[in-house]
């Protein structure tokens, strides 16, 4: 484990101020992710374009995870300040120029402007607090940031299904103000955050390979099974072609001398164990979340606006075993245990997901989500900050993005295993329950309903099949339930996995001083030089005047 230089001294009112710009960018972020997806009907309406309806959220979802890993090395190379003012810069642009938009070419346009900033929002808040709180210390802070993806997962939908009601280009609007709010703040209090430049090199090629290598992986997956056969020539071809041009990136980060993804931090048995878990944890996360709602909707027939609502109980368990799991980490100073604990009960959500029958009560659902929601509190956090605590002070920002990064394909590759099951055993139960279902209506009704296209429609559509006839609605939403059975089996298997990756990494204490002020061999977190390990902070004379003089300086300059 490699040490890290001291974190610099903020007073405690200003890391508040900090924290509240760099969770303002991160909530705007995120938010995106989960606001337009309710609204998108409503948009695609006014704007036409229906043939593009699913680049919308590709072209965001593209810019955001290929440029993750680019932001966490420019934020090493050339200072956090200026390249985070970036990203929310981007982001600002492509929100107001989204809501201005008069086509759907120049909404996806505008769409991936704003994905480009939301890539930096993500992944350099993380960094940036490891910059004035040593790891010790950063659990309690992170652990606020697992909580803001929380409210996001609700409030996107309600925010979004509300606007698209009266106006939806307000969806994009409403990040304006808060991102120049985010601005402001994190321009006057991330001045007080020192940075050394050091001589560099940036690696231009590995940039353009990873991004377009990560550009044909994330394209296969969002057109696999939906506009191309997974064994069509387009689909094999992204994936050939990623395949290539990621092993090209390895060869030439292998070669540079100021690589992107520096590959020698793979060595390190913890980095590289907990990015791996990252992104098995991604893949059960973002894969098996987004079938609750739908869930939620074709069986329970609530609306897109109110199956967020019913998200609470889930999001309360994020939300609360974030905060908590980041105080207890930094009162026992080591962070094994909560990603392994997490992860098995994670298991445990994804199985008891397996009883969800289409008479099963809220109530029951509910708990499971509870259960889901503790497993997902307990990984998010810990996981980064693991990676944070086996890195380099100078390899702080790519550490970092790569825990993002891998966690976001993972996701996207979840997403795209666990919707072919989903569709395979979809399949095969509406050929067997559908005939039956269409011959339990009156000749004429079963004319209209076989001349509407009951066996073509899609799952995505819930509002449909709630019209459909009670014994044609009954044996779509078996049968729903039944694939549901299957891909939260998948998922539970998948969780295994990730509780015997945890299981391997190393259990180090964390780096800093704790909540007596004990030393672990860190950084003091008052700016002090590091003490030896097991030993007491080393005496800094002047520590008192640094920070008073600090605090005058950040009250002048608010």
């Amino acid at each position: 484990m490699t040490a890290q230089a001291a974190a610099p001294a903020l007073p405690a009112r200003q890391i508040r101020l900090l924290m509240f710009g760099l969770m303002t960018g991160m909530l705007l972020a995120a938010l995106d992710q989960t606001i337009v997806g309710t609204a998108l009907p409503t948009i695609v309406g006014e704007l036409g374009g229906i043939d593009h309806y699913s680049w919308v959220v590709t072209a965001y979802l593209l810019a955001s995870t290929a440029s993750t890993p680019l932001y966490g090395k420019m934020a090493d190379l050339y200072g956090r300040r200026p390249v985070f003012l970036f990203s929310i810069g981007a982001f600002l642009v492509g929100s107001l120029l989204a809501g201005l938009s008069r086509d759907m070419t120049q909404l996806i346009v505008t769409r991936g402007v704003q994905g480009l900033g939301a890539g930096g929002l993500m992944t350099l808040a993380f960094v940036i607090i490891s910059d004035v709180v040593p790891p010790r210390e950063r659990g309690r802070y992170q652990g606020l940031f697992g909580a803001v993806f929380g409210v996001s997962s609700v409030a996107g939908p309600l925010v979004g299904g509300y606007f698209a009601e009266t106006n939806w280009r307000w969806i994009f609007y409403l990040n304006v103000p808060l991102a120049i709010l985010a601005i402001v703040v994190c321009w006057h209090v991330m001045r007080l955050v020192p940075f050394q430049r050091r001589e560099h090199t940036v690696d231009w090629l590995g940039a353009a390979l990873l991004v377009a290598g990560v550009s044909c992986l994330l394209l296969a997956l969002s057109w696999g099974g939906n506009s191309y056969a997974w064994g069509s020539g387009v689909i094999v071809g992204l994936f050939v072609a990623g395949a290539v041009l990621g092993v090209a990136f390895l060869l030439q980060e292998a070669r540079t001398r100021e690589p992107i993804l520096p590959l020698r931090l793979f060595r390190s048995r913890t980095f590289a164990l907990a990015n791996t878990a990252g992104f098995v944890l991604g893949l059960v996360m973002f894969g098996s979340i987004i079938f609750i709602p739908l869930y939620l909707q074709i069986v329970k027939g609530a609306s897109p606006t109110r199956s967020g609502l019913l998200m609470l109980p889930m999001m309360a368990g994020i939300i609360v075993t974030s905060i908590l799991t980041g105080r207890a980490m930094s009162r026992i100073g080591r962070y094994k245990w909560f990603p392994v604990t997490g992860a098995a009960v994670l298991v445990v959500g994804m199985l008891l997901f397996r009883q969800l029958q289409v008479a099963t009560s809220l109530w029951a659902a509910f708990g499971y989500m509870v259960v889901i929601g503790v497993g997902l509190g307990l990984c998010m956090q810990s996981l980064i900050l693991a990676v944070q605590n086996a890195v380099d002070v100078r390899d702080l920002g790519a550490g970092t993005s790569s825990a993002t990064f891998f966690r976001s394909l993972g996701g996207s590759f979840g997403v795209a295993i666990l919707g072919a099951v989903l569709s395979t055993r979809l399949t095969a139960g509406l050929a067997d329950r559908l005939p039956g279902a269409l011959a339990q209506l009156p000749p004429q009704q079963r004319a209209a309903v076989a001349a509407g296209g009951a066996e073509n429609i899609s799952i995505n559509d819930p509002a449909t099949i709630l019209a459909l006839p009670g014994p044609v609605r009954a044996a779509i939403q078996s049968s729903f339930v039944d694939a549901l059975h299957l891909v939260f089996l998948t998922t539970g298997l998948i969780a295994v996995l990730a509780v015997l990756v945890t299981l391997a990494m190393p259990n180090h204490q964390l780096r800093g001083a704790g909540p007596q002020g004990d030393a672990t061999g860190g950084a003091d977190p008052l700016g002090g030089k590091a003490a030896a390990p097991g030993g007491k902070p080393l005496p800094k004379e002047s520590k008192d005047e640094a920070a008073a003089e600090m605090e005058a300086k950040s009250q002048t300059m608010l």
